[in-house]
Formats: C-alpha cells, structure tokens, sequence
C-alpha cells in the first residue's frame, strides 16, 4: 500500500470522540482496533524499509569503508516524512476501511439467533 497517498494527516488532529465509537458503541474498543491496525502498519513500512535499505548494505569489517549513499538517505527521508501509523489507523477507521469483528459478540448473537429458532 502507498501511505504516501493516504489522506492521513501529518500532524495530529483533534477528533471527536463520538464519531469514533460510532461503529463500535464503545470508544475503547474504537481505540483498541486503531491501535492493532497502526501496530499491522507500523510492521508493514518497517519491513518495506529494511527492504529497500538492504540493498545498500555491505558486509566489510572494515569500519573505514563507512560512506554516505545519496539514494540511502533519499529513501530514509521518504519514509520519515510518511503519516505515523497511528495517523494512519485513525484515518483508516473514520473513512470505515477497517475490518474488524469481535468473537465473542458473534458467538452471543448466533446463539441468540439459535434460541430464537427453538422457541
């Protein structure tokens, strides 16, 4: 995924609290489900960085052959000028592009549905 497209902010936002529990009726659910979603994306650019920057690494043992590449710094400058994850996350969740689903809630309402069926 390109975040660099995301229509997430650079800076925090203030946000009101009702419009993020709207989905899930609970704000820390709401937040619990951000946080999981920024640790997904946290990982994802971690590992797209180590990527890219493994092209530029060398296995001397020499410490003297330590040098500035200029596409090196490039691609660093890039990924710390993306949206945190957690800016990221919040955004995602706003615009509803988040799945989610709680288990436990799932197996109350089947069993509800079941005992509705009995009766």
């Amino acid at each position: 995924m390109d975040y660099k497209k995301s229509k997430a902010p650079v800076n925090t936002v203030t946000r009101n609290i009702m419009d993020l529990c709207e989905d899930t009726g609970n704000i820390y659910e709401s937040v619990a489900i951000i946080a999981k979603r920024a640790n997904q994306i946290s990982v994802q650019i971690k590992e797209d960085l180590s990527k890219k920057l493994a092209e530029f690494a060398s296995y001397n043992d020499s410490l003297e052959e330590v040098f500035e590449n200029r596409e090196q710094i490039e691609i660093s400058r890039y990924y710390e000028k993306l949206p945190k994850p957690s800016l990221l996350a919040t955004q995602e969740f706003v615009e509803g592009k988040i799945y989610w689903r709680d288990p436990a809630r799932d197996s109350q309402q089947s069993a509800n549905s079941e005992g509705e069926r009995l009766s």
